[in-house]
């Protein structure tokens, strides 16, 4: 019994060195490139580069070979370590697109319960509110990414143009 034991701890010993040997000489995958540039992006969400969120414009940088430059909220570092990360020039931060109408969310206040919800998912903090206290949104800081509407459990956030 202890021989099967042994053998079967050694066939494992040697698979997890093959692996790691693998693992070591591959390239890695676009994915994890993807998650890499993903990460050193602000994460605001904020549709200023052109792209829905920062997921999709990693993505476009990676496939699509997509300016490292779009990024406002991220700036001038982000860009350098965009260039780092994927190996391009540095270019000099672009101005970022326009939507077509800026939107905010807006919290219909009687129907907000205070759950947190929202507050929660925000990525960045335009939400203030108290556990069971209403919410309200900070109309300059919101970037109209839509990531509070999904949350709320009385369906009392919708987006509008802003003022």
């Amino acid at each position: 019994m202890w021989m099967g034991v042994a053998l079967f701890g050694l066939l494992a010993l040697v698979a997890g060195a093959l692996l790691a040997y693998a693992a070591a000489q591959l390239p890695p995958s676009d994915n994890s490139l993807v998650d890499k540039v993903d990460d050193l992006l602000p994460q605001t969400q904020c549709a200023q580069c052109g792209y829905p969120g920062c997921r999709p414009y990693a993505r476009a940088i990676i496939e699509d070979d997509e300016a490292i430059n779009l990024c406002p909220p991220g700036g001038e570092r982000t860009v350098a370590r965009l260039a780092e990360l994927v190996g391009r020039e540095v270019l000099p931060l672009a101005a970022p697109v326009p939507p077509a109408v800026r939107q905010v969310a807006v919290i219909d206040e009687t129907r907000c319960i205070g759950c947190l919800h929202c507050r929660n998912a925000c990525p960045v903090d335009a939400i203030v509110g108290a556990q069971s206290l209403m919410h309200t949104v900070i109309e300059a800081e919101c970037t109209g990414c839509e990531l509070c509407i999904a949350p709320c459990p009385v369906d009392c956030i919708d987006l509008r143009g802003a003022a």
